[in-house]
């Protein structure tokens, strides 16, 4: 017996040194503990669980990879629960694992990290996408799938490339789905699109069809035809169904889902008729991973271990490239000499005597190696290529785009982190420069809920008896526009019979009332008006809102349904034609420069002719008096004086076109002031009033006083508040020293039917801005968008003149109203004119005194005292004005040509005796 109790101890001193010896030993050990932790029985729970077990035997199978190593792989059921996640988790740290494929959720990854993190044991999970599970702050966990971020990137670029501005939002009601639907508003937001409405529905293993149902007639009353769902496969097949039930899946709906739908399309198979019919029509993510000989061959071989009983989703190639990914770590590992050892924590060992055995969970103490060599993979599995970035991202995030259609799918195109929407796989894009300008986004035709091709318009009119709240301004003026029936909520005029007609060109109703905006006392403020939408005070507001860049920045306007503008109105006075009328037509300028152009060709002729022409000659007092009388008879065409030389008749023939012109010009002006009323102003516009200091006019609540004290930087002390076209009359008829003002500047509609009752003032100058009326929207409203094509329609169809006819119609007096300017014409008009005729001057007299200097050379050339010429400028100048001076004979040709020209003139002089005798 002793003998047997000598051999007991020493054997378990032999196993104890063995222990310590294979503890420091740099040996591979024979195997190596991993862990999983998933749902068994979920849609992605069942293909990874096959999936993870056939890369662990492929693992062991490869000699290349752990050579007399074995993966000891146990699979703990967490059954989507935090709690139970976390106990699976203790229960594997109890086992020395040195790693974790999964979790599988990402509200047991939240819980599990924390655990991992303590023990130092990486988690390398193949489906928990939740963004805000960081690196951070989970240091240990790694995801070897993509992120929820890029999908929902997917999410909002797919809403952005339908145009659509609204979204509803239903999600699980855990931490997978706040966090991915948070993301989503944030992708939305970049796109300037929104989340209007979010609905969290409880997970499916404690939500009730009945409250699912509840849920979604919420949904039905809203305003949103866009629905992104992000659940998890059993929860979405329930909300199909009750969507079914409520015809939230026909025409009008769009339904994109997040990457739980295609998992459950790519899995269950076949999947129920019932499920698949309340699916029709709606949009899927799915993870895209490219093809490869390597997914080719997996895809054989699980066919025929499944067969075909159930399919391979992205997450089952996710799970076995996961194994893999841990494979190539510990392999790494061990060839770094690293050994398979833990160390016990401190920490658990607070309360020995209690039962739960805390002291048995170990610390892996080569977990931190483990975990850069997992950061380091770099191969190609099933997904694609495996490799982490500094984010601990996969590279080239992708996703397939599918269309649900009969009883399966099809694919409408890619999303890729590279370069947006396409219809072009990824792998053929990222060889190209990346293109994600607009015409560049593309997919292939999509069938909607409905059996319909036409994209939904995304949105109707709320059907939850809610009526529109619509702020009109309670105007005390110009009630033509828009006004309130005394004793009635209802108000009329221009811009209300607008608007009514408008929204009944829309293909639906829009339930409203009107809300009066104002104290009836004075006009209301119109751009606190427009605030209160951004206030939630009103949901539109209507009548004569100025479209103005201030107010575009808080809502959207609609398309103008009338043009406007800032004008000014001044008061005239009629001119009376007196004696000195005839010198009205033109400016002080136009006189001075005609006149002096007058002198300044008479000039050039006289020079250009001097030497050639007899006419041009003779004493000084003669040539004087021939310059005068020939520059101002050519005003008439009455010189008597011939021209001969080339260059001055190449002047004249210019002259006279300039003086035909001016002539004309005169002409016209005069006939009009002598025949015409002439109407005065001191004020010719805007130009004006910047300059000078008279004080100035506007209408109460008009943003017209912004914008003369901000825009045009006219001092507010200058500007007087108006409230009525009365207080206009009377300021204008007081002027600037009597009290008044010297001007108005108000909007060209509430002008005109100002001035069509007013005949003593006009609008003067020109209209100094450019805008109009709309509607009022809040931002990214699709309501301002129809209201914009219905008033098209309007102004297409003659509706918008009829109704602008009905309330505006000017009166005779307004009908002869015209803009006062100077009727003066100035010296820009004809500065062209003066400018050819000089330059043709100039040019003359350069080629004249070129003609004088060359003969002045050959005269120096033939003398016989060249030097001494040559040498004293005071000599060669008297020389150069002696040959201006003197008489130059014509050549025998040009003689010739006189004397017949003589002769002619001698002929008809002869002939004009002779018919007058």
């Amino acid at each position: 017996m002793s003998f047997f109790l000598l051999l007991s101890l020493l054997s378990l001193c032999c196993g104890s040194f063995s222990l310590e010896f294979g503890k420091n030993s740099s040996s591979r050990p024979s195997v190596v503990n991993i862990g999983a932790i998933f749902s068994f029985d979920s849609t992605i729970g069942k293909v990874a669980k096959i999936a993870i077990e056939e890369a662990v035997k492929d693992v062991n199978a490869d000699p290349g990879i752990l050579p007399g190593t074995k993966l000891w792989l146990q699979m703990q059921n967490s059954n989507c629960s935090g709690f139970l996640g976390m106990v699976e988790v203790l229960q594997l740290m109890e086992n020395k694992t040195v790693a974790i494929i999964g979790p599988q959720s990402s509200v047991v990854a939240h819980i599990s990290s924390q655990v991992a993190t303590e023990f130092q044991v990486p988690l390398v999970s193949f489906s928990a996408t939740d963004p805000t599970l960081s690196a951070l702050q989970f240091p240990f966990f790694v995801r070897a799938a993509q992120s929820d971020l890029f999908q929902m990137a997917a999410v909002a670029e797919i809403v952005d490339y339908y145009g659509w501005k609204e979204v509803i939002a239903i999600y699980v009601d855990d931490d997978y789905g706040w966090n991915g639907i948070a993301t989503l508003g944030d992708k939305l937001a970049e796109k300037r699109c929104k989340i209007t409405y979010k609905v969290g529905i409880s997970p499916e293993s404690v939500v009730t069809r009945a409250q699912v149902l509840d849920q979604l007639v919420k949904v039905a009353l809203m305003e949103s035809r866009v629905m992104v769902l992000h659940v998890n496969p059993k929860l979405g097949a329930l909300v199909f169904s009750v969507a079914k039930f409520l015809q939230m899946m026909g025409n009008g709906y769009v339904w994109i889902t997040t990457d739980w739908l295609s998992s459950l399309l790519d899995s269950v198979v076949p999947l129920p008729l019932e499920t698949v019919e309340s699916m029709q029509g709606v949009l899927s993510l799915r993870q895209h991973t490219a093809d490869s000989d390597q997914k080719k061959a997996f895809l054989s071989r699980w066919n025929k271990f499944t067969g075909g009983s159930l399919g391979l989703n992205a997450y089952g190639l996710y799970a076995y490239d996961s194994v893999w990914v841990v494979a190539h770590a510990i392999h790494k590992f061990l060839n770094q000499g690293g050994i398979i050892a833990h160390s016990d924590d401190s920490r658990l060992h607070l309360n020995e005597s209690g039962n739960l055995h805390l002291e048995a969970m170990t610390i892996f103490d080569g977990g931190k190696r483990l975990l850069d060599n997992i950061l380091e993979s770099d191969f190609v599995g099933l997904s694609g290529a495996i490799k982490f970035d500094s984010d601990r991202s996969l590279p080239h995030p992708a996703y397939d785009i599918i269309n649900v259609i009969g009883t399966g799918s099809r694919r409408v195109g890619y999303w890729s982190n590279y370069s947006g929407l396409s219809v072009d796989s990824p792998e053929t894009l990222y060889s190209k420069p990346p293109n994600r300008s607009s015409a560049n986004q593309k997919l292939y035709e999509v069938i909607w809920p409905g059996n319909t091709i036409g994209k939904p318009r995304g949105w109707v009119f709320p059907n939850n008896g809610k009526l529109l709240n619509i702020g009109v301004p309670l105007r005390v003026s110009y009630k033509e526009f828009v006004s309130q029936i005394k004793r009635t909520e209802n108000f009329q005029g221009f811009c209300i019979d607008v608007f009514t007609a408008a929204v009944s060109l829309l293909p639906y109703a829009v339930p409203h009332r009107f809300i009066a905006f104002g104290d009836g006392h004075h006009n209301p403020n119109y751009t606190d008006l427009v605030y209160g939408i951004t206030t939630g005070k009103f949901d539109a507001v209507v009548g004569d809102i100025a479209i103005v860049t201030s107010r575009t920045r808080l809502v959207d306007f609609t398309l103008p349904y009338t043009a406007s503008g800032l004008v000014v109105v001044a008061p005239f006075q009629k001119l009376n034609t007196g004696a000195w009328a005839f010198l009205h037509p033109f400016s002080p300028a136009m006189w001075m420069v005609t006149a002096s152009f007058f002198l300044f060709i008479g000039i050039v002729i006289w020079i250009l002719e001097h030497r050639t022409n007899d006419e041009f000659r003779g004493p000084p007092k003669k040539q004087c008096i021939t310059i005068l009388w020939f520059s101002f008879s050519t005003l008439f065409f009455a010189h008597k004086e011939n021209t001969i030389s080339t260059l001055g008749r190449l002047v004249l023939i210019i002259w006279f076109f300039v003086v035909l012109i001016i002539n004309s010009s005169y002409t016209a002006s005069l006939t009009s002031i002598l025949t015409v009323q002439q109407l005065y102003s001191p004020i010719t516009g805007i130009e004006t009033l910047t300059k000078g200091g008279e004080p100035i006019g506007f209408q109460v609540g008009s943003f017209a006083e912004r914008y003369l004290s901000e825009e045009l930087n006219i001092s507010k002390s200058r500007l007087f508040a108006l409230g009525s076209p009365e207080e206009y009359a009377k300021a204008l008829e007081l002027g600037p020293d009597k009290g008044g003002v010297a001007a108005i500047v108000d909007e060209r509609p509430y002008v005109e039917s100002f001035l069509s009752r007013q005949c003593t003032f006009r609008v003067v100058g020109q209209e100094f801005t450019k805008s109009g009326w709309g509607f009022a929207f809040p931002r990214d409203s699709p309501l301002a968008v129809d209201m914009s094509t219905a008033i098209l329609q309007l102004s297409e169809n003659g509706d918008l003149q009829r109704i602008h006819d009905k309330w505006l119609m000017k009166s005779a007096c307004s009908m002869d109203s015209a803009e006062l300017e100077s009727d003066r014409l100035q010296l820009k008009s004809f500065w062209g004119l003066f400018l050819i005729c000089g330059i043709v001057c100039f040019i003359s007299l350069a080629i004249y005194c070129f003609q004088i200097i060359r003969q002045l050379y050959r005269s120096d050339e033939k003398g016989s005292d060249l030097s001494i010429s040559s040498g004293s400028h005071s000599n060669r100048l008297r020389r150069i004005i002696s040959l201006m001076d003197e008489k130059k004979e014509p050549s025998k040709r040009e003689s010739k040509r006189r004397k017949v020209e003589k002769l002619s003139e001698n002929d008809r002089h002869d002939d004009q005796l002779e018919i007058n005798p």
